[in-house]
């Protein structure tokens, strides 16, 4: 005669609850915008580079279709803050009538910590092709100290 015991677990299906594992998905629904993920040709964040030689920090930015003027570059101690503003527009016709125009106008912000501080006064900024290339001289006497632990 076969084995037909088959084990119950009542409580099976509750421990595997997970309330807040699709909350973003619920909050997305909510959404009266879209995201930028959804925007067409926009990405949502800076894509940075940065390099560190002895004396400076090299940094390299992708701003795809920004103009220059409408990049800020603001370096405080350590701190370096990159930001610009993003302008779309774009419209499509059909035998010479607007059937659909779409604009767009957002601000994009980044910020990061460096090791060393910035000499600011000697530090430029280069905009070439969609590239913000930052070049950040280390300030003298503002190196880092590793402690010896005892």
């Amino acid at each position: 005669m076969a084995n037909n015991l088959r084990r119950i677990a009542p409580f099976g299906e509750l421990s595997r609850f997970e309330p807040f594992r699709n909350l973003d998905e619920i909050f997305n629904s909510f959404r009266m915008i879209p995201s930028l993920g959804q925007m067409e040709g926009i990405e949502p964040r800076i894509r940075i580079d940065v390099n560190e030689t002895d004396d400076a920090y090299i940094v390299k930015a992708d701003a795809p279709g920004v103009a220059k003027e409408d990049i800020q570059v603001g370096v405080e101690g350590n701190q370096v803050t990159i930001e610009f503003e993003i302008k779309k527009e774009s419209e499509e016709k059909e035998e010479g009538k607007v059937i659909r125009s779409e604009r767009y106008v957002g601000r994009q912000s980044r910020s990061f910590s460096l090791a060393q501080d910035v000499d600011e006064s000697r530090a430029e900024a280069k905009y070439t092709d969609g590239v913000l290339q930052l070049t950040l001289p280390k300030k003298p006497g503002s190196s880092k100290k590793m402690l010896s632990i005892t």
